[in-house]
């Protein structure tokens, strides 16, 4: 049987309750950041629908919700995507997508690419607009066609480097041999 000291039970009170404290700190600054990020998003948004408009578009619907479906080993998937707005000018249709921060405005980031892409497929609207509220611009974001006749490039592969496994096969070789 192993003794415990007094003080021991009083420690690991103690070692919980600093548990607890650092984790409800961490859930009330999470909270924090996502209130944040959301007014901000808000905000962006407010301010793209303005930027949009004084640019010559109208806005069609705010927060448009659209069924999208695919199929998964030829069974029918159902999704809803919800776009920031759907625009009209010139008698052509786009979504326009409103990103904050600095990452999300672009096409680098491979989410926006994938969420424009989706929306482009989903509303099947003539093209998608890329908002950037903080920096006030607008952009029309094309996904191009490969064109059949011309294959797509190969993909970038790593070549083997033969001299990591010459190395490899020598230092084997040389402690096998070496070894007294």
């Amino acid at each position: 049987m192993v003794r415990v000291p007094h003080a021991a039970p009083w420690a690991i009170a103690a070692a919980g309750a600093t548990v607890a404290l650092v984790q409800t700190a961490r859930l009330r600054w999470r909270g924090f950041v996502l209130r944040r990020r959301a007014a901000r998003a808000r905000d962006g948004e407010a301010r793209a629908r303005a930027l949009l408009e004084r640019r010559g578009w109208s806005v069609i619907a705010e927060q448009p919700v659209t069924e999208w479906r695919a199929l998964l080993g030829g069974e029918a998937q159902a999704f809803v995507v919800r776009a920031d707005f759907l625009v009209e000018r010139g008698g052509r249709v786009y979504v326009a997508e409103v990103k904050t921060g600095a990452a999300a405005p672009r096409l680098d980031t491979a989410a926006t690419r994938r969420q424009l892409l989706e929306y482009q497929v989903a509303y099947g609207a003539d093209g998608v607009l890329l908002v950037d509220a903080e920096a006030g611009a607008v952009r029309v974001v094309d996904f191009p066609e490969l064109d059949a006749a011309e294959p797509a490039p190969p993909p970038k592969t790593r070549r083997a480097r033969p001299w990591i496994a010459l190395a490899l096969v020598a230092s084997f070789l040389a402690g096998h041999y070496l070894s007294f």
